[in-house]
């Protein structure tokens, strides 16, 4: 966890409404980055769009997440905490109006990456809200693990969402979060507290020199690339081979997420006892084997034979490094140097999904059927296995606390 920019506020500690708050606006920013999948199939037939047009919706919120995390740091340290995380809101919300009201293509992804750069806000902010507020202990511990587990549940929530929405119209996939976001924003004009600034954390070249951190990023950036792009790729095959409706393909991509939500409160435990090491290369195993799965035999002809599988091995890939690979990625690290290592690890994973979206979306419409493009995915996924199975002969030791 990063060590927060501020001093403890005035908000007295364990200040469950602030908690509800931001747990509130965390799943907000991680239904955010699922809500549109299950519509996509719905916005490219509706506009006239390629598979390559259309996932710009998705991989300009992760451009917008990217680019703004490590500016973060610097815009709160000027601005105040408070002031950033509530603008943020304000303009998160106002993105969602412009998007929800437009057909047009670029307007849509504009407000994609205006709303990515407000979560790069909001969610590391929540989280430093969070320690400054909460004593340090067992009160601290639960008020992270509430925070988180509100964000792996969003991702599920996100996918649902959609599936009720887009029938009704995909432009509700972009506006209902502006209501949201505006109540979220008039509760916390009277619970976000006014904290002391400190400086920004300095970004040295020595971060990138660390193993545990570069070896963290590039698996969880591989790991979430090819994760985005899977879904991608099952979303439309399943609408175009099996005729699929909105709710029906949120159903069918539910194994993908539901384990990590059902995991996270015993994630800790699995570091606990079996270290990082071991489960980022479970993990990355997990995953590799799924991408190969599609890869090697013909296309899908049914659910759940052809999908189902390769689903519920991604699925136990987030479940089993997700909790880990944030360990790693800070652990050991003294706190003045955690401040900017949380930012670049964050910033790779989001990249994971810049790089891998546009050029498995380009392999899906200029290429011929679905085999390029789970190439790619499985030559990035064994790249990723590499690198985490190097991390096994420095295993972490048994212990490590969540």
């Amino acid at each position: 966890m990063a060590e927060p920019l501020l001093a403890p506020g005035p908000v007295a500690a364990g200040d469950g409404r602030l908690l509800f708050v931001l747990s509130g606006n965390m799943v907000l920013d991680a239904i955010e980055v699922s809500v549109v999948l299950v519509a996509l199939p719905s916005i490219a037939a509706d506009l006239g769009l390629s598979i390559w047009a259309v996932q710009w919706l998705m991989s300009a919120f992760a451009l917008g997440f990217a680019a703004v995390l490590l500016l973060g740091p610097r815009l709160t340290a000027r601005w105040g905490l408070r002031r950033c995380y509530l603008a943020a809101l304000l303009v998160f919300a106002a993105a969602s109006v412009v998007g929800g009201l437009s057909d047009t293509l670029w307007i849509l992804i504009a407000a994609r990456l205006v709303k990515g750069g407000c979560a790069a806000l909001t969610a590391p902010a929540g989280l430093a809200l969070i320690a400054a507020t909460f004593p340090d202990g067992p009160g601290l511990r639960r008020a992270v693990s509430v925070y988180s587990l509100f964000g792996a549940g969003g991702f599920t929530l996100g996918l649902l969402l959609s599936g009720l929405l887009t029938p009704v119209s995909w432009h509700w996939t972009f506006l209902f979060p502006a209501p949201v976001a505006l109540a979220l924003l008039g509760w916390g004009l009277r619970v976000v507290p006014h904290t002391e600034r400190r400086s920004p954390p300095r970004f040295g070249a020595g971060l990138l020199r660390n193993g545990a951190l570069f070896r963290s990023t590039l698996c969880a950036a591989t790991l979430n690339g090819t994760y985005a792009a899977l879904l991608l790729l099952i979303t439309f095959q399943a609408a175009d081979r099996f005729g699929w409706r909105p709710w029906q393909l949120a159903l069918a991509l539910l194994p993908a997420c539901v384990p990590l939500a059902v995991c996270v409160p015993f994630a800790g435990r699995l570091t606990a006892r079996f270290g990082t090491a071991g489960p980022i290369a479970a993990g990355s195993a997990a995953a590799l084997t799924g991408q190969l799965l599609l890869l090697l035999r013909p296309p899908p002809r049914s659910y759940a034979a052809d999908l189902l599988p390769s689903l519920m091995l991604v699925g136990a890939a987030l479940a089993l490094s997700f909790a880990a690979l944030n360990l790693q990625a800070t652990r050991g690290l003294a706190a003045e140097v955690r401040g900017a290592a949380v930012p670049v690890y964050q910033t790779g994973v989001q990249l994971g999904g810049v790089v891998m979206l546009p050029l498995v979306a380009a392999l899906l419409t200029h290429g011929s059927g679905h085999r390029p493009a789970l190439s790619v995915m499985a030559l990035a996924g064994a790249a990723g296995a590499v690198v985490s199975f190097t991390g096994l002969r420095s295993r972490s030791p048994k212990g490590v606390p969540s």
